[in-house]
Parts: C-alpha cells; structure tokens; sequence
C-alpha cells in the first residue's frame, strides 16, 4: 500500500521581488515515478532544492518522509543536480569509493554494473570526461543509493537524443521500487513512457497533478500534447530554471 511521502503545504519561495513558488499543495506517494513538468522559469529547480534541503521556503510547510528537510531526510534523498559539482582531478573510481564511504544505502556492485553499462571508465578523471558522460557518472552515483526519494533534475538535458532512452531505461531499473522518482525536465516526450503521474508547473503554481494514464483517458492525449497546448501561450523567457 503506497504510503505520502511528500507533502507540501502553501509552499512559497521568493528571490527578492520574484516569486518562484507561490503556494504550492503537493502531495506524493510513495512508489511512483513522477514528472515535475514545465518550462524554463517554472520553479521547478527551486522545489527539488527546497525538498533536498538546500534552500528554505519563504513561507509554507515541506515535509518528507513526515519530517521537514535537514539531517534526517538527507538519509532518505538522493539527489541530482543540474549542475556538476564534483572536483576535476578526482576519477569515476574515486566518486564510488566516496559515495560507498559516504551513504550507507549506496550499492557498490550496482554502481560498477552501472559503470559497464553506460560505459563509464574507472580511471577516467572528471576533467576529460565530456558533459554527456559526466552526467551519466552522476546519475550511475545518485541510482545506486537505495533511497525512498530520489530527485532528479534534468537528468537527459545534456545527453544526446539517442543516448536519452538509454538513460530513462537505467533510471527504471534501478531505482528503489518502494521509493519514488521525481525528474524534473521539460523534455515531456523522452520521459512520458516511464511516468505513473504527471504534475504541471507553471509560474510557480500547481497547474495539474494527475495520472498520466488519466490525463490520456480524459484528454485523449498524450502528455507532451497536452503540455504543449497548455504553455503554448508562454513566452520562451530564454533563461534556465536555475533556482527559480
């Protein structure tokens, strides 16, 4: 029986006189494969860090896991950024033993099967590694953690359109099946296969949360049609949904 694992409350972020939340309700199961969908500008970036943590809301409540963001979801969260953040010098060798070392859930053999699966070279330092495979070293780290919330932004941005079903294929088999995924990407049609439910964000606001299976039988549409029809009227703000 899938238990709530997410529930925000009212959750508001403001960056000066931007608002990048505003009053956001979610509520998330455990269990689920969820797409945090939008355009660039849409808040969606400034959710997953407010959830993992990194930043605190305005106003609002976040809790996961029935407890709001810090030390005791930190064990629960494994999170992908959209940025790199790991030094140039160390080798894909080096961020395993660091993360074995580091998490207690982290699965050594899935991550060195992961390894030979993308491809990935030990020894190779993160310097001379290209960004496609760089991102996919951080994903083969973050899909090795047995977590209940993995957080995943933007995880085929940087990949070649051949090489992004490969990738959404290793995010669903490997992740922890009683957890729940939430990838944030505005490339709906490479992720839509995978998702059990959808949730729209527009301008900082819930727009949608609903069954991806629902929204077909109700619509008669795919999800990427129906995001397409809804934020046809936005204007492309040209920027990244970079903590906003």
């Amino acid at each position: 029986m899938a238990t709530e694992l997410v529930k925000c409350m009212g959750v508001t972020r403001d960056f000066g006189p931007v608002k990048a939340l505003d009053g956001v309700d979610l509520t998330l199961e455990s269990g689920k494969i969820v797409g945090l969908l939008g355009p660039n500008g849409s808040g969606k970036t400034t959710l997953l860090k407010i959830l993992n943590g990194l930043l605190q809301p305005t106003s609002g409540t976040v809790l996961v896991g029935g407890n709001k963001p810090g030390p005791l979801t930190k064990e629960l969260i494994s999170y992908l950024p959209d940025r790199g953040y790991f030094p140039d010098w160390m080798n894909v060798g080096d961020m395993i033993d660091l993360f074995d070392d580091f998490y207690s859930d982290f699965d050594r053999q899935k991550a060195e099967d992961m390894c030979r699966a993308l491809e990935l070279e030990s020894g190779r330092r993160i310097k001379n590694l290209s960004k496609g495979t760089r991102e996919k070293m951080q994903l083969m780290l973050v899909m090795s953690r047995k977590a209940r919330l993995y957080l995943l932004d933007e995880p085929i941005a940087g990949v070649d359109p051949a090489a992004r079903d490969f990738i959404m294929q290793t995010i669903l088999t490997n992740y922890n099946e009683d957890g729940t995924v939430l990838i944030s990407t505005h490339l709906i049609g490479d992720v839509e296969q995978v998702l059990d439910e959808a949730v729209f964000l527009q301008q900082g606001r819930v727009v949608l949360h609903e069954s991806v299976d629902s929204i077909r039988e109700r619509t008669g549409e795919s999800v990427d049609a129906l995001f397409r029809e809804m934020f046809r009227a936005q204007a492309w703000n040209g920027g990244k949904d970079d903590a906003r």
